[in-house]
């Protein structure tokens, strides 16, 4: 073991989230290729087709996240990330090959692209988390976040600079693109270890030792090394027997609904109707078109790139509850505030909404973009972290694909002050939830945070925010 060679932390840890790329990127791509799209396909009267065609990747990662988070317990984390980046090279190929008018081969496709897609989201945060050391896992799958903000930002940028190309050919171009991720991410990853708790899980100690070496002071190595075996022996008997089903039962219960909750949360609260629609939001209201409106989704970019960048300063100094809850109750404000004032200002300046849209993003891409796939990486227990992680990506995507599909629908049926409201609501909810179901994890080893899941819930949630 001594002759192997040695890899370096820094390059595990970008690697290891640079699936996020791959994520954001489709996240974002369409919503500068959208306008173009409809105009090629007259699709400007079509809200049911645009919200299919948008949502299709969402339906397709819904599948995707519990595919792999199943698969990855038997294959490890590692290979998975390597068969979603194929996956995805061929997706985002086949897309942007897609015959004139052909909206329901695009749509199938994009399910496909969505497979890969929702195997990244499930798996980066279970690898990151399982390869970080406790005191900064927060600032470490931090990264993750931030390389998904990375790849919406791209995907904007080059959505930007092939805007005047023909109609036709700038989606096909910027839909075609997502393969150089892709690619990037499959030869990256060829050359990352795999997670330790997993080699553990598959009898390898000493290869976990040596993962353990990379990214381990000396010192730390044998007792993590101790920890993660007695977990691992203790759950063994019960992993054989481990089924859907036991994901809601026994011991596992209060941790996994606490990760699906906060994943599905994150979703319903209305985040992707901006991050897909900001140029036909504007177009509505502006009365411009959507096609010269493609600076804003730079600037929504931006601000979700700073919010990441001050989350990993800010993750590991306060509790995950405490920032949960500020950010989705500033979230909620900037949905209902807009909706109020519209009803009290005469002739309100219709860019308002996009001005408490745009401090909508900056809390969340600080809070709850990233914290949803900090507590997912750690929250389940080892025996079902594979299986609640694709759960809980599964129950995010769905959250993702019911708001892409309905928000063109709510919008062409009402204000969209109202539907934002609508959303608001929602955030408060979630600020609920996160009140009373949801366990403090900051600082506390995955071992840690397994063991005293047995509790009561009362006895595990602190009151202290």
């Amino acid at each position: 073991m001594q002759n192997k060679k040695r890899i370096s932390s820094g390059f595990i840890y970008f690697f290891g989230s640079f699936g996020g790329i791959l994520f954001g990127y489709d996240i974002g791509v369409m919503t500068g290729a959208l306008p173009f799209l409809q105009n090629d396909w007259n699709l400007q009267n079509n809200a049911s087709i645009t919200g299919w065609i948008t949502s299709s990747l969402m339906l397709g990662a819904i599948f995707g996240g519990a595919w792999a988070g199943q698969l990855s317990d038997r294959l490890g984390r590692r290979r998975m990330i390597l068969i979603s980046a194929l996956v995805f090279m061929l997706g985002a190929i086949l897309s942007s090959f897609s015959p004139n008018d052909g909206q329901y081969y695009l749509i199938i496709v994009r399910i496909l692209l969505g497979l890969a897609v929702g195997a990244a989201s499930a798996l980066v945060p279970a690898y990151m988390s399982e390869m970080a050391p406790a005191h900064i896992r927060g600032r470490l799958s931090g990264i993750n976040q931030l390389m998904i903000v990375s790849g919406m930002l791209i995907s904007y940028i080059v959505d930007f600079l092939l805007k005047g190309l023909p109609g036709n050919i700038a989606w096909r171009l910027m839909l075609g693109l997502a393969a150089v991720p892709g690619l990037i991410l499959f030869i990256g990853v060829l050359a990352l270890p795999e997670s330790p708790r997993f080699l553990i899980k598959s009898q390898k100690v000493d290869e976990a030792r040596q993962v353990l070496s990379y990214i381990r002071k000396p010192d730390e190595i044998d007792a993590e090394l101790k920890d993660i075996q007695s977990t691992a022996n203790r759950e063994k008997d019960s992993t054989k027997n481990v089924s859907w089903g036991t994901l809601f039962t026994g011991p596992y219960r209060y941790l996994v609904t606490a990760g699906i909750g906060v994943a599905a949360f994150q979703q319903f609260q209305g985040a992707n109707a901006i991050f897909y629609y900001i140029p036909l939001i504007v177009q509505k209201a502006t009365g411009g078109a959507a096609t010269n409106a493609l600076l804003w989704p730079i600037i929504q970019g931006i601000i979700l790139v700073l919010g990441a960048l001050f989350f990993m300063l800010i993750a590991d100094r306060f509790n995950r509850r405490t920032l949960l809850i500020v950010g989705g109750s500033v979230m909620g404000l900037s949905f209902i505030l807009p909706a109020i004032l519209n009803t009290m200002i005469s002739n309100a300046n219709p860019m308002m909404i996009v001005i408490f849209l745009s401090v909508y993003v900056a809390f969340y891409s600080c809070t709850w973009a990233p914290l949803t796939w900090v507590l997912v990486g750690e929250i389940f227990p080892l025996a079902v972290r594979g299986r609640a992680s694709g759960l809980a990506s599964s129950f995010n995507w769905i959250g993702s694909f019911v708001v892409a599909l309905v928000f063109p629908i709510m919008t062409a049926a009402m204000p969209q002050a109202v539907v934002f409201a609508i959303f608001g609501v929602i955030c408060f909810l979630g600020v609920l939830f996160i009140r009373f179901f949801v366990p403090e994890t900051r600082g506390r080893s995955l071992e840690e945070i397994e063991n005293d899941s047995g509790n009561e819930s009362k006895k595990f949630v602190s009151t202290e925010n």
